[in-house]
């Protein structure tokens, strides 16, 4: 293992076998994606994505004690994303870095991720974001890429917090007056308006043949990034005001 100090950033090095070899230019790096593991051990999870049969791996692994690993060099397509969609993007595997995070998951006993954790997901961000000038715009959950098959690194992944810190984005508008219309049901009109704000931010489209089924999948994204404290898949007043105020800062 080799020890790296990067912008008062010690990363271990535990390199992969699992990546692309054709390397890639800095500029292909434009979004940043964060995982949990959802593994019930941190040490299974390490030895997964250093499994040459698993076919998964990840650039960074920040483990419970805040510990990173770099498990594959930023200017080799690690294989995180799988089957992704962003704006026009697809295959996100190949335009960005991704971030494993140590934690079960919801499988396992989904827990609060560690103040050592949240406190080397800023640093590594920090500094990711400077290298290689990713925009507030393109940093993601799994979730929000792959929503049909991934809830990581779901609701209690601290997105609030890093947007006061400038990594990501949240909303500006005031608590108070957001619980007041938590629940309150719009029409029709509305709904389509929120649909069609999301999709404008950067989640993929309503496959029609499975609209029902996939749109409420869509919206639990939606919820488990932004609206953290409610994951029901119903769109109320809550959630379209959320999604016209994020819509300014998504453009």
């Amino acid at each position: 293992l080799k020890l790296l100090s990067k912008m008062s950033l010690k990363i271990q090095t535990n390199y992969s076998p699992n990546f692309n070899l054709k390397k890639r230019k800095k500029t292909n790096i434009e979004f940043l994606i964060f995982h949990y593991t959802g593994m019930k051990y941190e040490k299974d999870a390490i030895n997964k994505l250093l499994d040459i049969k698993s076919k998964v791996s990840s650039h960074y692994f920040i483990k419970k004690n805040g510990e990173i690993l770099n498990l594959v060099p930023d200017l080799y397509v690690a294989w995180h994303a799988g089957i992704s969609q962003w704006k026009n993007y697809t295959s996100l595997n190949k335009n960005s870095i991704g971030i494993e995070i140590s934690n079960p998951g919801h499988n396992f006993n989904y827990k609060n991720f560690t103040k050592k954790q949240i406190n080397s997901v800023y640093k590594l961000s920090k500094y990711l974001l400077k290298k290689y000038k990713i925009k507030n715009k393109y940093i993601l959950g799994h979730s929000d890429i792959a929503p049909e098959r991934k809830k990581d690194p779901g609701e209690k992944f601290p997105w609030k917090y890093l947007s006061k810190k400038n990594i990501g984005y949240w909303h500006d508008l005031n608590q108070k007056d957001l619980i007041r219309s938590r629940g309150k049901k719009i029409n029709k009109f509305e709904e389509n308006n929120f649909i069609l704000n999301i999709h404008k931010i950067g989640y993929p489209k309503i496959n029609k043949i499975k609209k029902i089924k996939y749109l409420k999948i869509l919206i639990k994204a939606f919820q488990r990034r932004f609206r953290q404290e409610l994951i029901n898949g119903i769109i109320d007043k809550e959630c379209l005001v959320i999604s016209k105020n994020l819509l300014k800062k998504f453009r």
